[in-house]
């Protein structure tokens, strides 16, 4: 029963490693950034409840995904039908379903062929020559989780590139994103920078109609629209429903300046863009080019000549604007609209304070548990608390290592872990007392003690372990957080309890009986 000099070193090696992640954490103001850049100056990352900042919940509305989707299928489902010569007549959707007619009966059965294609998002059902395609619920949930997930990753992109430090942000349930912004207590730019899906397009305005009489009577000719001016909604433009160029041919976006030094947004389209661009404005010089944002028309120039892959857009804009309308063009557009469900805000005196709260409550349990463990095991409990202690600089260096996010939750999971690291440790050692008074051998006690010992540690702190994933797997949040601090605590507390301690007592005792 010994440790190998190789087992020593790895021990020390560990340990060591372990107190220099720990060392930021535990030592205020310090960091290794002045000494070498090749030692670690990562401190573990403080959640929305410690370090304070901004909590948005916001709501996907996948209603207009669904009508887009059922859109392009019915588009798709007339295109098929016209390529097949097949008479039909009523193809439109509504409600999540498509609804169409065949005119001639003997082509039934090939419009059934046709839509087989589709069963993987719809439910097909024929009632004589008509034809119902319905959602399926695998379909509109394939649907939703892949709108929610290009959501996500719109959002992340505009939120980095605010500058926005550690946020937090992910997906809840199918049509729910959860943001949550450490250090930021005013979150109204990052509101506005959400609220705009940044759906961006060109197109051209009604050659003759007068916009502004159209709103009074209400009648708009076929393949236009009528859409309001950005800055002024009792302004109206009548636009082509045809979009001329989307933003998916937009490759990059930057603020800066027209030749009148006003704030603007320069822009570059992809190679496809930017020759379709040439040819539209090429063609249309002298007729005025609408720049759509979000169904607001945010200026209609007059083209004046060619251009290509670059141009800029102009509006009524402060360098702010043009800055985040930039930001969130380089984006890219959300797929659906973003509403805010809940909006809450921690001041950091707040977060302090629960920091602070947190720190107390940890050292207290610590040095009850460190006095209680000396003055009943004495010389032991020295053993046990010097494991305690390396237990809690393995905690704080693995959280380090995975950068995760302490939040008031996991400081509850540290002080726990300290009970469970000292529950073992007393385990152990009254194991070797019982082995003591059998065998009157100390090293056979210590390892016959430690082996009793082991299993029962394992399978309790098994349990909890599995508990705990449990929590992390169907829990969010602050429960999460909970779970991941008491999932590494448990393992630590195995490692310190099983190792350090073993080792501390074997060498103690090999010292002793050396000194007789």
């Amino acid at each position: 029963m010994y440790f190998s000099k190789l087992n020593s070193f790895l021990i020390f090696i560990i340990s060591f490693f372990a107190f220099i992640y720990a060392l930021p954490n535990i030592v205020p103001n310090f960091s290794f950034d002045n000494i070498s850049t090749y030692l670690p100056g990562k401190k573990v990352n403080l959640g929305l409840d410690l370090k304070g900042g901004s909590y948005i919940l916001l709501k996907a509305e996948m209603d207009t995904s669904e009508t887009e989707f059922l859109d392009i299928t019915a588009n798709s489902i007339r295109s098929d039908l016209r390529k097949n010569k097949i008479r039909y007549k009523g193809l439109n959707y509504n409600n999540g379903k498509i609804v169409f007619k065949i005119r001639k009966n003997e082509q039934i059965d090939i419009t059934k062929t046709l839509l087989e294609k589709y069963k993987t998002n719809f439910i097909i059902s024929i009632v004589e020559n008509k034809f119902v395609l319905n959602f399926s619920d695998n379909g509109r949930k394939s649907l939703y989780s892949s709108t929610l997930k290009k959501a996500l990753e719109i959002v992340r992109r505009r939120i980095d590139e605010s500058g926005t430090k550690e946020p937090l942000i992910q997906s809840q349930g199918l049509d729910r994103i959860l943001v949550q912004l450490p250090g930021v207590d005013d979150p109204d730019r990052i509101k506005n920078l959400l609220g705009k899906t940044a759906k961006l397009s060109f197109r051209f305005t009604h050659p003759r109609v007068n916009s502004n009489e159209l709103v009074k009577d209400s009648s708009v000719p076929p393949g236009y629209i009528l859409l309001p001016e950005e800055n002024d909604e009792n302004t109206y433009y009548l636009i082509q429903k045809r979009v001329m160029i989307s933003g998916e041919d937009l490759i990059d976006a930057n603020p800066g300046f027209d030749q009148d030094g006003n704030p603007a947004v320069m822009f570059s389209l992809s190679t496809s863009g930017g020759k379709k661009f040439g040819r539209i404005t090429g063609k249309n010089i002298g007729k005025p080019f609408a720049i759509v944002l979000d169904n607001k028309v945010i200026s209609a120039p007059v083209i004046q000549g060619q251009i290509f892959s670059n141009g800029q857009i102009t509006g009524r804009f402060s360098v702010q604007e043009s800055k985040d309308l930039a930001l969130v063009l380089r984006a890219g557009a959300l797929p659906v609209p973003l509403t805010i469900l809940e909006e809450r805000s921690v001041g950091p005196g707040l977060g302090k304070d629960s920091i602070d709260s947190g720190k107390f409550a940890s050292m207290v349990a610590i040095i009850a548990v460190m006095v209680f463990m000396f003055f009943y095991y004495g010389v032991y409990g020295l053993f046990a608390n010097v494991s305690l202690m390396m237990n809690m600089v393995f905690l704080i260096s693995i959280l380090t290592v995975m950068q995760a996010t302490l939040t008031l939750p996991g400081i509850a999971g540290i002080v726990l872990t300290i009970g469970m690291a000292v529950d073992a440790n007393v385990l152990i050692f009254e194991r070797i007392r019982e082995e003591y008074f059998v065998r009157k051998n100390i090293l056979e006690s210590i390892d016959e003690g430690f082996k009793r010992a082991v299993s029962t540690i394992v399978d309790a702190n098994l349990t909890t372990f599995i508990a705990a994933f449990a929590l992390f797997i169907f829990g969010s949040g602050p429960i999460k957080g909970f779970s991941i601090t008491l999932m590494i605590g448990l393992v630590t507390s195995m490692f310190t309890a099983i190792i350090i301690t073993k080792y501390q007592i074997i060498s103690y005792a090999r010292f002793k009986l050396r000194n007789l």
